[in-house]
């Protein structure tokens, strides 16, 4: 039995802006070294401090990364492009490929002393995963059953591709938690969310919320001999300039996606302390989106979608807002996926004249004021470079005749405008998606992604017949060549039609000191485990 799907190797289609490489050498001159064991690393990332430790439903990077530290997965994806097993020793599936027989890694103990068994595991996939972690990739689902006490058989009602089922038990948080903690509990309002008890390799110590959480050694983890450090700090910094100083200052050792502003990074990685590189988001690929709410009329037609992406110059975002860690997206899969990009889009590039050229034909002419017509743009506040791309888009707009009250509302209110109220008529907000497009990418596109009151769902209410059979058609084919072909063709619908696009495909940046080794080694650092880092001193 194996997890082996894919050897195929990241990057390919990564573009590096001066930084990874000398970085990546750094750790290539190191990686014989024999790890030290002991100390305490303190780690940060460029975001808020969490709801709660651990949100069964996702609930976004913040509780990703600070739960991913303790609690695990069936399986992991390497950054060769190897799936292989984590929880799980391997899986195979049934020659009809609608059951996956997945065997148990033994010897895994949860943090309280006791043993992670088949139930933990049934447990998990139907109450955890189905309702929460994984309910929108879980539609075809049957049932799990364990026909031993180290297997358990996950069924589905149609055909479910190897590459799809890989990617689930891989899920950032598809964990497997303890039934005996979370049984009988709604496990969204568990308190062992704030205190997760889990199998992985740092154990939970204390929250002392507005500043940290501290991890101690899981001296009992299922990986001998590891982790190799006594303590594990995830401290939470409010602003990038603030990062920044305690990183010069030594009290804080990593940071991971983006935590200091670009100047910044160029300037700690010249004092030959510090180290930057773009490895580590090879599955989490994000990026700055525009999204046209179709329930307006104006944008019903797609002529109009395609002016306002035709109106923006995305090189400017990149160079002015991004500081060059951004390049222009194409379409709905990021450049990055090895294992889906295709570059046969409908292209949007910047064309001010053909944005016009597409209004007056839409039947949007300049009226006597000069203006076309009247949007509200809404740019999403939970990234600080949102409000000044929606600047930039404003005046793009602005300058094709098209009228814009532009806000940028804080986090809770954002999230209720676009995706509960629908009260925006364009929006600008981030996206991070992995290489397996369903449902992740395809949700934003198709009626069933359509949730009122769900975050990161199609909020722009377009779907057609067409893209619902596409994406159901992806959603069953088992031959790689024949899906690959499938997710093309969607790419190309999508471009054409231009519902959501990204206007840019960021460039995620992770800066660590000299001294921390075996780091930016996973394709979702972020959400890796972080059971084999250490500190050189």
């Amino acid at each position: 039995m194996t997890g082996k799907v894919s050897r195929r190797t990241f990057g390919a289609g990564v573009i590096s802006i001066g930084i990874a490489g000398p970085a990546l050498l750094g750790r290539a001159a190191v990686a014989q070294e024999t790890p030290k064991r002991g100390g305490t690393l303190v780690a940060t990332w460029g975001g808020g401090e969490p709801q709660a430790c651990y949100v069964p439903a996702g609930g976004g990077s913040s509780p990703t990364f600070s739960s991913s530290k303790l609690l695990e997965r069936l399986g992991n994806r390497l950054m060769d492009g190897r799936f292989v097993g984590e929880l799980a020793e391997g899986w195979k599936p049934a020659a009809d490929f609608k059951s996956y027989t997945v065997k148990l890694r033994r010897g895994v103990k949860f943090h309280d002393g006791k043993d992670m068994t088949v139930d933990d595991v049934i447990y998990s996939i139907d109450e955890i995963w189905k309702k929460y972690a994984a309910a929108s990739a879980m539609t075809d689902y049957a049932g799990v059953t364990a026909p031993d006490a180290e297997t358990v058989v996950v069924a589905f009602s149609k055909p479910v591709p190897e590459f799809f089922f890989a990617s689930l038990l891989c899920g950032p948080v598809n964990y497997i938690v303890p039934k005996h903690v979370y049984a009988g509990s709604d496990p969204v309002t568990n308190p062992a969310n704030n205190a997760p008890i889990g199998t992985g390799p740092w154990k939970f110590k204390e929250w002392v919320r507005g500043s940290h959480f501290e991890y101690v050694r899981n001296d009992a983890y299922w990986r001998k001999d590891q982790p190799y450090m006594d303590r594990l700090i995830i401290r939470y910094v409010r602003d990038p300039a603030g990062r920044a100083a305690a990183m010069e200052a030594g009290d804080i050792h990593l940071g991971v996606f983006n935590p200091v502003a670009p100047p910044d990074i160029k300037r700690l990685t010249a004092t030959g302390k510090f180290v930057a590189t773009n490895k580590g988001y090879e599955e989490a690929v994000w990026s700055t989106t525009l999204e046209c709410n179709v329930r307006n009329p104006i944008f019903a037609k797609k002529e109009v979608r395609q002016a306002m992406f035709f109106a923006v110059d995305r090189n400017l975002i990149a160079k002015t807002v991004y500081y060059g860690y951004a390049r222009p997206g194409t379409g709905p899969i990021y450049s990055p996926n090895v294992e889906f990009f295709s570059k046969d889009t409908f292209s949007t590039a910047f064309d001010p004249k053909k944005a016009a050229a597409l209004l007056d034909a839409a039947g949007y002419p300049k009226k006597a004021d000069g203006k076309r017509f009247t949007v509200n743009l809404l740019s999403a506040g939970w990234f600080t470079e949102n409000g000044k791309v929606g600047a930039i888009v404003k005046q793009g707009l602005e300058d094709i005749g098209v009228g814009v009250n532009l806000t940028v509302p804080d986090r809770p209110t954002s999230i209720k405008r676009i995706y509960t109220d629908y009260d925006f008529d364009l929006a600008i907000s981030n996206q991070a998606n992995p290489s397996e497009p369903v449902p992740t990418t395809t949700q934003y596109f198709t009626s069933d992604g359509i949730k009122k009151g769900v975050p990161f769902r199609n909020a722009n209410g377009f779907h057609t017949d067409a893209v619902d059979a596409l994406v159901e058609q992806i959603k069953v084919e088992t031959d790689p060549a024949k899906r690959k072909a499938l997710v093309a063709t969607f790419q190309k619908a999508i471009s054409v039609e231009a519902p959501l696009l990204p206007l840019l495909e960021l460039e995620s940046i992770t800066v660590a000191s000299n001294k921390v080794r075996n780091h930016s080694n996973d394709p979702n650092y972020l959400a890796a485990s972080w059971y084999d880092i250490w500190l050189a001193s």
